[in-house]
């Protein structure tokens, strides 16, 4: 099928501001692409656009093969939106918000009744239903935001930082929920600043920092970029100065720096080489405490593109 998404070249300014610079990607069915990048990246005012929200400066959306401006009404149908701030009525109990928003969507009757149920146990909400929406946690008012944009079964669903101020619990019901979602073919547009809700998640991600695309693609993808290097740390006791020769020739490893009861290894592929590095030690006479494999990961990549810290 064709891709759901297509966006391409968005260029948006506040002022002096320029807040989207150029950016281009697309997502095909049943594909969950995230934008990851820390606060004022530039992901909401993206989501805005995509949305039909606001205008573009420059470049053009496609959402299911239409073309989305803040004046087109038929793309926004293929739409699922759910916004960074919570959008309840919070004297509404939990079905009578699905309720109200599904008529507002053009559900009726039966189907309308089956959707909401549906979406309750989605969201796993059930047993709630019936309370107002103002005594729930932050989390459960989160996760009915969430269903709310999912009663119309959109082709897009648009998540905004969906996790934010969530506690532990309802962050894993939001994310489990999100993976359903993937599995049954619905497009999804996910923003985060959590580098591990991103490798849960996405299929393709593509790192945003002040406001351009530095790079996309799957997880595997961009880690190469950093060279792809992992490393292998020994804990033990023995002459470990003495092993490193040994260890630094085994094809793989790119280099060894031993401290005073450890050994730290730059490698290649560090799950391939472990059993020779461990082996290889203890045919030297180290005595190991323990063996600790670090893998790079998307904080790794952003650190690699952009000079600093998801979070900074």
């Amino acid at each position: 099928m064709d891709d759901v998404l297509v966006v391409d070249s968005l260029v948006r300014s506040f002022g002096d501001l320029k807040a989207v610079d150029g950016v281009s990607f697309r997502i095909a069915p049943g594909e969950t692409y995230g934008l990851l990048g820390p606060n004022g990246a530039g992901k909401t005012t993206i989501i805005s656009m995509v949305a039909g929200l606001i205008a573009a400066d420059h470049g053009t959306v496609t959402v299911a093969g239409e073309a989305m401006t803040e004046r087109t009404t038929e793309p926004k149908r293929h739409l699922g939106l759910v916004p960074q701030e919570i959008a309840i009525y919070p004297d509404l109990s939990g079905r009578e918000n699905l309720t109200l928003f599904g008529r507002l969507q053009g559900l009726r009757g039966g189907e309308l009744k089956t959707r909401v149920e549906e979406v309750l146990a989605l969201i796993g909400l059930t047993d709630r239903a019936k309370n107002r929406s103002k005594e729930y946690s932050g989390g459960m008012k989160r996760r009915l935001n969430i269903g709310i944009g999912l009663l119309h079964r959109p082709t897009l669903l648009i998540l905004d930082e969906p996790t934010v101020g969530v506690d532990p619990q309802s962050r894993n019901a939001i994310l489990e929920s999100v993976e359903a979602l993937a599995s049954d073919g619905m497009a999804v547009l996910y923003t985060t600043h959590y580098m591990e809700e991103a490798e849960r998640l996405c299929d393709r991600i593509g790192i945003l920092d002040s406001g351009r695309l530095q790079a996309e693609g799957t997880r595997d993808e961009l880690i190469r970029l950093t060279g792809g290097v992992d490393t292998i740390r020994l804990g033990g006791s023995g002459d470990l100065a003495g092993a490193a020769a040994e260890l630094l020739e085994i094809p793989g490893v790119e280099r060894v720096v031993t401290e005073r009861r450890s050994a730290i290894l730059t490698v290649k592929d560090a799950p391939t080489l472990v059993a020779q590095v461990v082996g290889t030690a203890a045919a030297h006479g180290i005595t190991l405490s323990d063996v600790e494999i670090l893998r790079p990961d998307l904080e790794s990549v952003f650190l690699h593109l952009t000079g600093k810290g998801l979070r900074d």
